[in-house]
């Protein structure tokens, strides 16, 4: 059977998410970074591989960017089976479910990203279909309406979330094979940034991919966008080589520092350090403070934050660490954060 990426609720829409694609690694083999999870996904795929059975239903989890997406399409790509993708968020009405589970084909893969956000409806229609292959739906209303029982071929649900917490304990149960995706380490990173380079076509020497990697928060969807922005300055400039001068420059011109810490980290620093000194203080009040979503604090500002060191969660709040106030004090004698910016 060949293998068929079906994007049965979304298009893609822009340039850049093209070149998203056209960069994601197709293998195992090829994928740089998670080495614990690829050796343990490798050793599931094979073993499922040998006795011609479906694979078991796999939970990715962790922080975005950081290739839940990609291995799902790798898991597909080496079972050379058809994946269907969509999202919790599309998936609002159980018919619309039913539809993309009753035209899988044995052993095909259903990935379905942001799995957190799924309707309870639309997840406990999965409750069977992960479980014994079969799904319920009633048919007709009124009197008139009946139960019908639908057959589903075998097959691998592959969900995705950055926010494990926020899933129910009888879906979570249900996946076999729980997998979390870590933050990369500066040389993974500068592999990455090599291999993304001679994929857009674009030189760069060791020390500017080791300043790149970085900056890019240990994550390597940010460290391919930087990239790709580089280049444009790179040609822009008429150069086919990106050196570190040009990576410091253009990552000055994008307002993002050393440590790949933009506005919205400064921010955040910012407003905790002037307003109460180094906490703690609760994150209702950081997001009020700030006028960001707290979903956005905590997805987006806080996992990088807490990674390198800056900030502790407590049971009275966020606290700013010893770590951040001294970074604070050595490139910020006078206290104004924001001046980076400005």
């Amino acid at each position: 059977m060949g293998r068929e990426v079906d994007c049965v609720t979304s298009s893609i829409e822009s340039s850049e998410d093209l070149a998203d694609i056209a960069l994601r690694p197709k293998s195992l083999a090829d994928f740089i970074g998670q080495e614990k999870l690829k050796n343990n996904l490798n050793v599931f795929i094979t073993a499922a591989k040998l006795r011609n059975e479906p694979l078991d239903h796999i939970l990715f989890y962790g922080p975005p960017g950081l290739g839940k997406t990609t291995l799902s399409q790798i898991v597909a790509h080496e079972l050379k089976v058809n994946i269907k993708v969509t999202s919790g968020p599309m998936l609002s009405k159980v018919r619309e479910l039913a539809a993309i589970l009753t035209n899988l084909q044995q052993n095909d893969v259903l990935f379905i990203d942001e799995i957190h956000r799924l309707t309870p409806s639309v997840e406990e229609l999965l409750y069977p279909a992960m479980e014994d292959y079969v799904i319920d739906l009633i048919i007709g209303e009124g009197p008139a309406a009946r139960m019908v029982k639908i057959n589903l071929p075998p097959f691998t649900l592959i969900g995705a979330t950055t926010r494990m917490g926020l899933l129910s304990n009888p879906l979570r149960d249900r996946f076999g094979i729980p997998l979390k995706s870590e933050f990369y380490s500066v040389d993974e990173l500068t592999n990455v940034i090599k291999r993304g380079a001679a994929l857009m076509k674009i030189g760069i020497n060791q020390e500017a991919s080791e300043e790149l990697a970085k900056s890019s928060r240990g994550t390597p969807r940010i460290a391919m966008r930087l990239l790709r922005r580089i280049r444009d300055f790179a040609h822009y400039d008429s150069k086919s080589v990106i050196d570190i001068a040009m990576v410091k420059s253009t990552l000055v011109a994008l307002g993002i520092d050393a440590l790949g810490l933009d506005k919205l980290d400064y921010s955040y620093i910012n407003y905790i350090a002037k307003n109460y000194g180094a906490g703690p203080v609760g994150i209702e009040t950081i997001a009020a403070g700030l006028s960001e979503d707290k979903d956005t604090i905590e997805d987006v500002i806080e996992p990088y934050l807490m990674q390198i060191g800056f900030v502790a969660r407590t049971p009275r709040g966020r606290v700013l660490t010893e770590n951040c106030i001294q970074y604070i004090n050595n490139n910020f004698p006078h206290g104004n954060l924001l001046s980076w910016y400005r």
